[in-house]
């Protein structure tokens, strides 16, 4: 079922079976499969695919020539950037060990899956099964082939950590003291604690 002020335009192919939350737009030549849920306010740019049963929060951006392949998560405010790849087979051959052509019943798909307001840069390749944490940010070009903490900026081949961001996504600065980040954006500040981030209250 799909939201009456969904706009779809004509050359996108948008199943039947997806959910596409009110205020999302489809652009040219995008592919949505059959049980996609889409939240609210999302954008899906030109040729990108959205794989069978993905489901995305609130608010994300999928943009030009992302394919996000089953069985991805994507939680509220994600951003995947232009031809991002999310893979989904840990082992991928064309054939079995016997020659035969694979079947979709010969190997088990597994998904990436990205938490709150993370951003995956251009080009970046997340291969799965990796987690990508809240607020995280991948550079453009990175790939992922392990979990990225949240808050994280890594980058890279394979990517590694290279400093931390708040959630406006600017690269937080040292603070007074040990382990204290600050944003130089928000004013927010960030404690460290053995390579885990936590955004301190107001």
């Amino acid at each position: 079922m799909t939201s009456s002020s969904v706009r779809i335009v004509d050359s996108a192919d948008v199943s039947a079976d997806a959910a596409i939350g009110g205020g999302s737009s489809i652009w040219h030549l995008a592919q949505v499969r059959e049980g996609v849920r889409m939240g609210a306010n999302c954008i899906v740019g030109r040729g990108a695919y959205i794989g069978t049963g993905v489901v995305m929060g609130d608010n994300c951006k999928v943009q030009n020539y992302a394919l996000v392949y089953e069985p991805a998560k994507l939680a509220d405010g994600v951003f995947i950037g232009p031809a991002v790849v999310l893979t989904n087979d840990t082992y991928p051959r064309a054939i079995n060990a016997d020659g035969t052509l694979k079947s979709a019943h010969d190997w088990e798909p597994v998904g990436v899956t990205i938490e709150k307001g993370a951003a995956i840069g251009a080009r970046a390749t997340c291969v799965a099964p990796v987690t990508i944490g809240a607020w995280a940010t991948v550079a453009a070009g990175a790939v992922v082939v392990k979990d990225v903490p949240a808050y994280a900026l890594v980058a890279g081949v394979p990517a590694k950590r290279i400093g931390w961001v708040g959630e406006s996504g600017v690269p937080l600065t040292a603070g007074d003291q040990a382990g204290i980040w600050i944003c130089p954006t928000t004013g927010d500040r960030y404690s460290e604690i053995n390579g885990v981030l936590t955004k301190e209250a107001a």
